[in-house]
């Protein structure tokens, strides 16, 4: 199985950047693992929200680029479908009995993702109702991920 996490921005904090390092790490026992970072668009503070919205839709043309043909689509978004850990491993399972090889993660800019991503996502999921600093989401995302991995493997991981 081949996983890839793309993502807007670089991560600033080192905090997050070894965390998601540790989880990569982890993760290569059962998954080829790719990170795909794309600049995130420089923007004021204040965006009214047409502003914002052309932010999104440049950030968004980026990742489409950076997303390979035949790779099943994960969108993070807030309106996606949640999913307890054991639900998700489920999931992911199905995927991979039915033949997909390839998933790809995508985890937006501070203000989101495009309609542009959203639509061509096979799937959304949602984490929370809470908003997360998109970068502590690629740390949520990679834990959850690995999660997957040991509940599938039937491996021990707390609780």
């Amino acid at each position: 199985m081949k996983i890839t996490i793309l993502c807007v921005g670089r991560l600033k904090e080192r905090f997050f950047a070894d965390a998601v390092a540790e989880y990569a790490k982890r993760l290569r026992l059962y998954a080829d693992i790719n990170i795909v970072e794309t600049p995130d668009e420089k923007a004021p503070e204040r965006l009214s929200d047409a502003e914002a919205e052309q932010v999104k839709a440049r950030e968004g043309e980026r990742m489409l680029k950076l997303l390979p043909g035949g790779a099943y689509a994960v969108a993070l978004a807030i309106d996606g479908k949640r999913f307890t850990s054991e639900a998700f491993a489920a999931r992911v399972d199905k995927l991979m009995t039915d033949g997909t090889s390839h998933i790809v993660f995508i985890v937006g800019g501070s203000l989101g993702l495009s309609s542009e991503v959203l639509a061509r996502a096979d799937m959304k999921i949602s984490f929370s109702d809470m908003t997360f600093p998109h970068q502590l989401m690629r740390v949520i995302l990679l834990e959850q991920v690995y999660r997957v991995f040991r509940i599938l493997r039937n491996e021990p991981y707390h609780k």
